[in-house]
């Protein structure tokens, strides 16, 4: 029970890789709570589920004002904006950077103080940054938003790190490749011709296939528990041989 006795809070834990880390905390004796924008997403988690739109700074304080401190924070929730910078109207610029980088600020911000006093109780705390490949690690094709604002995720997940390296709160990111989730089910599905973006996304991972959740969630796991106890700052590939 590499989680046991911890308090851990995920944010779009619906669906794809934030569900499935909400499963496997809970079965590592993790109390996990289980956010998403729709709450119906939430049913049947082993998990103390609320409904959270991670863009709203003021939810996420009203909902951090009803939790206990966290020993883990898996700031999970985004959104792929497609097209090249010629392509990016400024609504998705902007509602990129508010959902996969501000709310990572807001949230962070928000239970930080509560997560530095379990880390001085404890010895540790751990907040986990979804990134991606498709970032500074490297360019992928028409994701010109989307990499810019990984690029951001990885930049405030080391300057968190950075900040609070001597106090036992840890901060770190983990980068996919290319993962079978339901948000790349819905993108595949409204493509020109589906059959060939499945096939093109499949084509870009060197192992030749895509990944699967059960491929992410043990780094999750990892990085949540103790034993990454003197991990920080880092950027963590999951991504099937890309950035190779």
């Amino acid at each position: 029970m590499r989680l046991k006795n911890k308090t851990v809070l995920i944010t779009a834990a619906g669906q794809g890789i934030g569900r499935a880390s909400a499963i496997a905390c809970a079965a590592e004796g993790a109390r996990v709570i289980a956010t998403d924008v729709d709450p119906e997403l939430l049913k049947g988690l082993d998990a103390d589920c609320h409904a959270l739109d991670v863009t709203d700074g003021a939810a996420i304080h009203a909902l951090r004002d009803r939790l206990p401190r966290l020993d883990g924070l898996f700031n999970c929730a985004g959104y792929v904006a497609h097209g090249t910078i010629l392509d990016v109207t400024d609504r998705d610029w902007d509602f990129s950077f508010d959902l996969n980088v501000k709310s990572m600020l807001h949230t962070s911000r928000a239970f930080l103080p509560g997560m530095l006093e379990q880390a001085k109780a404890t010895g540790t705390a751990s907040v986990l940054n979804m990134a991606s490949i498709a970032s500074s690690v490297k360019g992928i094709v028409n994701r010109a938003a989307y990499g810019a604002t990984k690029a951001a995720v990885i930049g405030l997940t080391k300057a968190i790190a950075a900040d609070f390296v001597k106090t036992g709160l840890r901060c770190n990111a983990i980068c996919p490749g290319t993962v079978d989730t339901p948000s790349l089910r819905g993108r595949i599905a409204q493509a020109a011709d589906p059959v060939q973006a499945e096939k093109d996304f499949i084509a870009r991972q060197p192992m030749g296939r895509l990944a699967t959740t059960d491929d992410i969630v043990p780094l999750v796991i990892f990085l949540l528990a103790d034993e990454s106890r003197f991990v920080t700052g880092q950027a963590c590939m999951v991504d099937g041989g890309i950035s190779i």
